[in-house]
């Protein structure tokens, strides 16, 4: 799921980087790979050096790659071309699987960490620096193992054909989004790239039309000026959606296919209970976003402007409403209860990320079997039915994490405005506790724990800060 992105500018000395490293101990977060892991990262009797390679040859095709300008870890490289009246997508996705031997270290430390975890001020990754930022990622004019999408589309960007295979590829560029926005802005992109819009768009407009909803989350930047914080938001690029969109193409054609061959794991997610809605609907409130009851959440969201503060913190909250999904497995042809994803609107499976999230590398081998119709791997079926319980544990770390990290740089912006009124509104009371409940602030738009009699349940109110301490955390608010 979307993921609120905080990044921290400052020294490195500063009070919230100091309480972010006290936050990866207390979590225990595992920063140092082990020897034997490293080692075999940097192909010490394994495959690093000289991975499994595909028959295959792809090479020639020129894929490029959209990242954030710093990442190094290149999960996918594509090409996009006319196919007819219609377009042609391939897709290429690290083979992760090509280096890593099931049962030893390197599989072992992946199964213990899950997910790359992301901190404001550091990246904890999935894998060592030489395999996800090195011999695996899909660096530009370095021959690597893929393994392979290709779907066409017809005009309207629907999907007509499948198919995806093992092969070598080469990536001729690295691009990032700002710049990638400018070339197709400044009509000087190449077919290949001026397609990322026009096959977004239409792929967009498939989305609005199955009720599916695409978050455009703001990255907070928390800027350290002598010893205060200030909080502004970057708003995503219409280039982030548009590669977004690509990436949940495949994903949906990932799912499609393993519902088809009768085997396969699913990111599933149920449609968001009615207490949680309406929590979102009194944090709309607090932050003067008129939302009518006869608009519904997919019409709201894509009315909101994420260059704007107030919108951009509603965009950060509403992944709330995502946090009730979880990975499924089926097997045999019996389908599970549930096959979609609310947030998608379509059944839909994550196999686009294989250097940061462990579930996709059993994702390509799956689909691989359902195309080539044959028998997954054995240490794929061995593997396949604690996956889901991986999955979540991996990912309640990585809400702990997030959840840390928001409320330390939240204590940051507060702490030297303690006793001081705000404007908020109270989003939520505990049931057995109706004095403690949480309280929306208008401005900053920050979120904290409120305590005090008759706390007036979505409505506007006054409150002073009582507490604002990041080594411990904590936000406290009392009615004014």
């Amino acid at each position: 799921m979307p993921r609120r992105h905080i990044r921290v500018i400052g020294a490195p000395e500063a009070p919230l980087r100091a309480a972010l490293t006290a936050l990866r101990t207390e979590l225990g977060v595992p920063e140092n790979f082990p020897p034997a892991v490293l080692a075999e990262a940097m192909g010490e009797g394994v495959a690093a050096k000289a991975p499994v390679r595909p028959v295959e040859d792809a090479t020639g095709i020129p894929f490029f790659t959209i990242d954030p300008l710093a990442s190094m870890d290149l999960d996918q490289a594509m090409h996009l071309s006319r196919q007819g009246t219609g377009y042609r997508v391939r897709y290429a996705i690290a083979d992760v699987a090509a280096f890593v031997v099931p049962g030893k270290a390197l599989d072992a430390e992946a199964h213990r960490r899950v997910t790359t975890l992301y901190f404001p001020d550091e990246r904890i990754p999935l894998h060592p620096a030489p395999l996800g930022e090195g011999a695996a990622s899909l660096l530009p004019d370095q021959i690597r193992p893929a393994v392979l999408w290709t779907i066409d589309l017809d005009a309207d960007g629907r999907t007509l054909a499948v198919d995806v295979r093992r092969a070598l590829v080469r990536s001729r560029a690295k691009l990032d989004y700002a710049g990638v926005q400018k070339r197709i802005d400044s009509g000087t992109a190449e077919e290949p790239l001026a397609l990322l819009k026009e096959i977004g768009e239409l792929r967009e407009a498939l989305e609005v039309g199955r009720g599916g909803i695409s978050l455009s989350v703001p990255e907070q930047e928390i800027v350290d000026r002598d010893h205060t914080y200030e909080l502004t938001y970057r708003a995503p690029l219409p280039a982030d959606g548009w590669n977004a969109q690509i990436s949940l193409l495949t994903g949906m054609a990932a799912a499609d296919l393993m519902i088809a061959y009768g085997t396969g794991v699913l990111r599933t997610l149920p449609a968001a209970p009615d207490g949680a809605v309406g929590r979102l609907r009194r944090t709309a409130h607090a932050l003067h976003i008129d939302w009518p009851h006869h608009v519904s959440y997919d019409r709201l969201i894509r009315s909101l402007d994420p260059h704007r503060p107030h919108h951009a913190a509603f965009l950060q909250e509403c992944t709330t409403l995502l946090r009730g999904a979880g990975y499924t497995v089926f097997r045999g042809g019996v389908l599970p209860d549930i096959t979609t994803h609310a947030a998608v609107a379509a059944p839909y499976a994550h196999c686009t990320a294989p250097l940061r999230r462990l579930v996709d590398r059993y994702t390509s081998e799956l689909c691989l079997a359902a195309a080539a119709e044959q028998a997954p791997p054995d240490w794929v079926l061995a593997a396949l039915d604690a996956l889901p319980g991986e999955m979540a544990a991996g990912n309640r770390r990585a809400g702990a994490v997030e959840r840390g990290c928001v409320d330390i740089v939240e204590a940051a912006l507060l702490e030297h405005r303690v006793g001081e009124l705000f404007d908020g509104c109270v989003v939520d009371v505990e049931e057995r506790r109706p004095t403690v409940g949480t309280v929306q602030v208008e401005s900053p738009a920050v979120i904290g724990r409120i305590e005090g009699e008759h706390l007036p349940l979505g409505e506007r109110l006054r409150v002073r800060l009582t507490r604002a301490d990041p080594e411990a955390a904590t936000v406290r608010f009392a009615p004014a």
